[in-house]
């Protein structure tokens, strides 16, 4: 790419001169001179003044001299010509390179291309103009008025040459104005957005301070701050050498990450208050879970005295299962104390989550164990309820089944008839001398199921119309 008018110092014609004095001419006695030839005293008396501050070169008239003035006036003219180009090409970089740091479209790789272009064409009109001007030296004493001439035609093309060039230039200058637009535009984003970045990092810093003056450790945070100072570099170094929009990313990034870093340090003492509150609750919990798990036997050896073998079988691990599970629930509470107190607190709001989901896990357990004996009493004590709220079910679905049809819908009929089929199967069962209840209320709850999932796609397919 063309880096400017290749013209060096020394073959850079400087500014035109204001005044070109004449050379001086030496002294011959010439006043001597012409009063010998007889000339007036008067014309001798005003010759010395029309050759002083005279020097030493040929008087060729008033011709010659006229095309010199006209040649240095074409030099003149040129080197201006030459100047003005070379500023317009340094103005119109800078908004090239202020594209090509936003913009990789395919619009600004052009714009990239053309300008590398007209640069070649400058440098070839530059090269040409700095050649006329080395051809001709205007300052010969003995400068002919042909050469005058010709130096002021050649000077004359070089100028008019150099401003076409620039009337180029300055078009496509005009052309580039969209594209200048949209990434001075980006450029206006980068100050900001940096600035705002340096803040949320001094933010996050401040309420660092602030919770180590309460006497809170925090040690991740501060680590997690202290891996975005490579990030704060880069955003120093500036969108020059990253580019706009990964400068662009890079402090939103940053100013998204101090400013969660500073919003968890702000709320580190009421995590320590919540952990704390936690820690109490859980171990009260704890141990009114290893009382309730030591009623789990009682229930148990009621139920095996009264029920059928397949009504409590699957309830015989959960003492041990409990006691096991409140067991494991206490050592984590150890061992999250122990994380309170060093402050490290993921560790400790992971542990506080194992524990709680231990003792939920033990509380369903025995849980499960009383509940099964309620249910088993009630079935056996009033299985018609059980019965009819089932049927109930079952024939509110026919009903929403023959809304508006004269036929059900086979989709819906199966299954119903299915239900019916399986609820009758299961009142059968509670004939004999040890019914299994506990098989009677799944078998119920089964069926309930399917007459919901029944009454859920009939709404639906109504809803969406589908329905015939």
């Amino acid at each position: 790419m063309t880096t400017g008018i290749s013209a060096t110092p020394a073959s850079r014609p400087g500014p035109p001169p204001t005044a070109r004095p004449r050379p001086r001419r030496r002294s011959t006695g010439l006043g001597d001179a012409l009063v010998l030839m007889g000339l007036p005293v008067l014309a001798a008396l005003a010759l010395p003044a029309a050759f002083a501050g005279g020097g030493t070169r040929r008087w060729f008239g008033g011709r010659a001299e006229g095309q010199r003035a006209e040649a240095q006036a074409a030099k003149d003219a040129a080197a201006a010509a030459f100047y003005e180009l070379d500023t317009a090409q340094r103005d119109l970089r800078i908004s090239v390179e202020t594209i090509t740091a936003v913009d990789d479209s395919p619009a600004a790789r052009r714009a990239v291309a053309d300008f590398e272009a007209l640069g070649r064409r400058i440098d070839e009109v530059s090269q040409r103009y700095i050649q006329a001007v080395d051809a001709h030296d205007l300052d010969r004493v003995d400068l002919e008025a042909s050469a005058a001439a010709r130096a002021r035609s050649e000077l004359t093309a070089a100028k008019d040459e150099l401003a076409r060039v620039k009337q180029e230039l300055e078009r496509f200058g005009g052309s580039l104005g969209p594209l200048l637009g949209k990434a001075e535009t980006q450029l206006a984003r980068v100050a900001p957005a940096v600035e705002r970045a340096r803040q949320a990092l001094l933010a996050a810093s401040n309420a660092l301070d602030a919770v180590r003056q309460h006497g809170l450790k925090a040690d991740d945070l501060a680590a997690r701050l202290a891996a975005l100072s490579p990030e704060l570099t880069r955003l120093n170094q500036g969108a020059g050498q990253h580019g706009v929009a990964p400068t662009l990313e890079r402090a939103e990034r940053v100013q998204r990450e101090a400013g969660a870093i500073a919003a968890e340090a702000e709320r580190l003492p009421e995590r320590a208050g919540e952990i704390d509150h936690r820690l109490v609750s859980l171990r009260t919990r704890a141990q009114a879970l290893t009382t309730r798990a030591g009623q789990v036997e009682p229930v148990l050896s009621e139920l095996r005295r009264r029920f059928a073998a397949a009504c409590w079988q699957d309830l015989q691990h959960v003492p041990q299962q409990a006691g096991e599970s409140v067991r494991q629930a206490e050592l984590k509470l150890r061992e999250a104390q122990s994380a309170r107190e060093a402050q490290r607190w993921p560790d400790a709001t992971s542990l506080l989550s194992t524990v709680r989901a231990l003792l939920n896990t033990t509380d369903e357990a025995v849980s499960a164990a009383g509940d099964r004996l309620t249910r088993l009493n009630a079935v056996q004590k009033d299985p018609e309820q059980e019965i009819q709220r089932t049927r109930f079910a079952i024939r509110d679905a026919q009903r929403l089944a023959m809304a508006g049809r004269a036929t059900p819908d086979p989709r819906h009929a199966g299954p119903l008839d299915e239900a019916v089929a399986r609820l009758d199967r299961a009142v059968a069962g509670l004939e004999g001398r040890h019914p299994d209840y506990w098989r009677f209320l799944t078998e119920t709850e089964a069926v309930r199921r399917t007459v919901t999932d029944v009454v859920g796609r009939i709404r639906e397919e109504r809803g969406g119309g589908t329905a015939r």
